[in-house]
């Protein structure tokens, strides 16, 4: 098999399975933050200042959140899909919007909500590795969705990826989408990865927790509490607004926007 077809069926394999396989991060955190040697401030060395890396970590995640919320809530039906079996979709190339200034932007969103949490795992190595893994992860799969964009629009699809670099955002070319921003539709279709990217804070917060229980005598005198305590009322919120979004999507037609079946 030449290595063009190679690549192009392994990102399409991995295209199927990547709302699955990003969880192999999720218990892969277990012995990096467990067993690993912090190599940079999980805690800050002040006890005046234990809330600033976090806040730094999830405003590093929510930055993504937001990428994401500009391509979704900008994009009209019919640009792409989020299935799972039968793989790539579209019905026409959106070039406006986010997609002016990069031509995977809801990947480079992933990357940031995926980065604020490995930052807070702690050590540098493993972000590092992250980031590696990551860009060999994402090659594979938009490689496969740009062999089907150009395999379908053809010139028009040249033309725009001439112009528009694939993953770092070219900031001065915003071009205005032709529909309106949908906060509805940003609500209805990112519910999910809002809720995913908080618990999985919490998560790595509470291995953080457990790894200082073994090393402190006294616990629940430590530091460590301010963090489980904003993680544990920040994971009750998002578990809220998860639970409240995804009643009016199955139960009601609150969250649906004309012209938005699927992005």
């Amino acid at each position: 098999m030449a290595l063009i077809e190679e690549m192009d069926r392994s990102g399409n394999w991995l295209f199927r399975w990547r709302s699955f396989l990003p969880l192999l991060l999720f218990f892969g955190a277990v012995p990096v933050v467990l067993f690993g040697d912090v190599s940079w401030a999980v805690m800050s060395p002040s006890p005046d200042a234990t809330w600033v890396w976090p806040l730094v970590c999830l405003a590093v995640g929510m930055s993504g959140q937001k990428v994401r919320g500009l391509c979704v809530g900008f994009t009209p039906a019919g640009t792409s899909g989020r299935n799972t079996k039968e793989g790539q979709v579209a019905e026409s190339l959106n070039t406006k919007g986010m997609y002016s200034m990069c031509r995977h932007p809801l990947y480079l969103g992933n990357l940031l909500m995926w980065l604020g949490i490995v930052l807070y795992m702690g050590h540098l190595w493993f972000a590092v590795a992250f980031l590696l893994v990551y860009a060999l992860y994402y090659e594979r799969i938009m490689f496969a969705e740009e062999q089907f964009l150009r395999g379908k629009f053809g010139q028009a699809y040249l033309d725009w990826s001439s112009q528009v670099p694939a993953f770092w955002p070219a900031l001065g070319q915003w071009k205005s989408p032709d529909v309106g921003f949908s906060l509805r539709n940003v609500l209805k279709r990112e519910y999910n990865g809002f809720f995913a990217m908080f618990l999985s804070f919490a998560w790595v917060d509470g291995l953080h927790g457990f790894r200082e229980a073994g090393l402190q005598a006294s616990f629940f005198s430590s530091p460590a509490c301010i963090f489980q305590n904003f993680w544990a009322y920040a994971l009750l919120t998002a578990f809220v607004i998860f639970l409240v979004l995804r009643t009016l999507k199955k139960t009601t037609k609150v969250l649906d926007v004309a012209g938005r079946e699927f992005v």
